[in-house]
C-alpha cells in the first residue's frame, strides 16, 4: 500500500480474537467481507492443545487467501492469517514471529499478547475485534489499542455462542462498537475505506 508521497505504508491489521463458538463468528464475518478489502485479517483463536483446522475450513467462506502462520511470514493485505496452536504470536518488522506460550497454565492469553505486540510494533491502522469465547482473553489489551489510535469492537453478546469474551471486552470500558458479526463486516469496510 502506498501513501500520497508514494512510500510504502503499513496496511491496516484487524485482529479477530475468539475461542469457543468463534468459528460461527469467523464464518459470518468473512462471508460479508470483500476480497479486496485492503486489510490483513489475523484470527487469533486461543486453542491450547488441539491442532487448529481453521486454515482448512475458512477458505470455503472467503475468497481471500487463508494461511496458517509460520515463522517470519510477512503481513499482507487481503489475506486471512491463522495462529497455530500452542504458540504466542508477535509482530516485528512487518513479519509474524511465533514464540512458546508465555502463560503455559490456566486460560491462554494469546489474544492479549498479540494485541500488545501490535501496539508496540505496527504503524498501520489497528482494529481489535473480540468475538465468542470463554474467559476474557484480549480485554486487557483493548485500552492500549485505543491509546495508539486503534479501533475496538466486541461481538454483540446475544449473537455469540459463548458471551464471556465479548462481555469481558465490553467491561474493559475500552470498546468503541458492539455489533453482530455481519455488522462488524460492514464497519470493517468503512474503516478500510477511511484508511486509504
Amino acid at each position: 500500500m502506498l501513501d500520497n508521497a508514494g512510500t510504502v505504508k503499513a496496511c491496516p491489521v484487524v485482529c479477530v480474537g475468539g475461542s469457543a463458538g468463534g468459528l460461527d463468528a469467523y464464518i459470518r464475518l468473512l462471508q460479508h467481507l470483500p476480497v479486496d478489502l485492503g486489510v490483513a485479517i489475523v484470527i487469533v483463536n486461543h486453542v491450547r492443545t488441539l491442532a487448529t483446522q481453521l486454515h482448512k475450513i475458512l477458505p470455503r467462506h472467503t475468497q481471500m487467501s487463508v494461511e496458517l502462520i509460520t515463522e517470519s511470514l510477512r503481513i499482507e493485505p487481503n489475506h486471512v492469517f491463522i495462529i497455530p496452536e500452542q504458540r504466542d504470536l508477535h509482530v516485528i518488522n512487518g513479519q509474524f514471529h511465533l514464540r512458546p506460550f508465555s502463560k503455559p497454565r490456566g486460560w491462554s492469553d494469546v489474544i492479549t499478547v498479540f494485541l500488545n505486540s501490535l501496539t508496540e510494533h505496527w504503524d498501520g491502522q489497528l482494529v481489535a475485534v473480540i468475538v465468542s469465547g470463554y474467559d476474557g482473553d484480549g480485554a486487557a489489551a483493548l485500552c492500549g489499542i485505543r491509546d495508539v489510535g486503534g479501533i475496538t469492537i466486541a461481538q454483540r453478546p446475544d449473537t455469540a455462542k459463548v458471551s464471556d469474551m465479548p462481555e469481558s471486552a465490553i467491561a474493559s470500558g475500552c470498546i468503541d462498537f458492539v455489533l453482530s458479526p455481519e455488522e462488524i463486516a460492514v464497519k470493517l469496510v468503512q474503516i478500510a475505506h477511511s484508511a486509504v
